[in-house]
């Protein structure tokens, strides 16, 4: 951007590792309203931390409570949403910080863009759900809502969800335990040396 000049900064990511005595990665749970993404990352949130890991989870709908409430549901605010949040995890990742993102994020091109921001230590979780499953458990009430056609661009009712072609981790939720899930996500990190 025009006279706008980036500022380095005199300790780096590699002196915030040392620091915190840790790799930072960014695990990118998507899924379907109701599939579980947040249930599993709190309970990793929780494991990570007791293990002496530094990690912050941002909740998709935590942050429409703040930096994203200016946004609706539409194809194209969704797109600015998840613009917004990858690069709020871009920079928690350069701080060394494991983050862990759970939102929708229903178009694959959006989820791509976001890994191609932070690169190699990004993790791909599709939390799978069949919408049955979801629409019962329906924590919110929202699908509910869809149906009656109280909410206008829900995904999986109105709006599309593209599933992930080959997300690095795959969780069926409608048939794994939330510990069974949070123990597949630390084996695959322990496999890769990221714990």
């Amino acid at each position: 951007m025009k006279n706008i000049v980036w500022h380095e900064n005199k300790i780096n990511r590699k002196d915030r590792e040392n620091l915190l005595n840790q790799i930072p990665f960014v695990l990118w749970f998507t899924g379907l309203s109701g599939s579980g993404k947040s249930t599993i990352a709190v309970e990793l949130e929780k494991h990570l931390f007791e293990k002496g890991k530094f990690a912050v989870l941002l909740d998709g709908d935590n942050i429409r409570h703040g930096l994203c409430s200016d946004l609706g549901f539409s194809a194209k605010d969704r797109q600015e949403n998840i613009r917004r949040i990858r690069e709020t995890a871009k920079l928690f990742y350069d701080n060394a910080v494991i983050t862990m993102v759970s939102f929708i994020s229903p178009f694959r091109q959006d989820r791509e863009s976001s890994k191609k921001l932070i690169g190699k230590d990004f993790i791909e979780i599709f939390v799978n759900c069949n919408i049955e499953t979801c629409e019962k458990r329906d924590p919110k009430g929202l699908y509910k809502k869809a149906r009656k056609g109280e909410i206008k661009d829900f995904t999986g009712i109105v709006q599309v969800y593209e599933e992930p072609e080959s997300p690095e981790i795959k969780i069926n939720s409608d048939t794994t335990p939330v510990e069974t899930a949070v123990n597949e996500i630390i084996s695959y990190l322990e496999a890769r040396k990221f714990l």
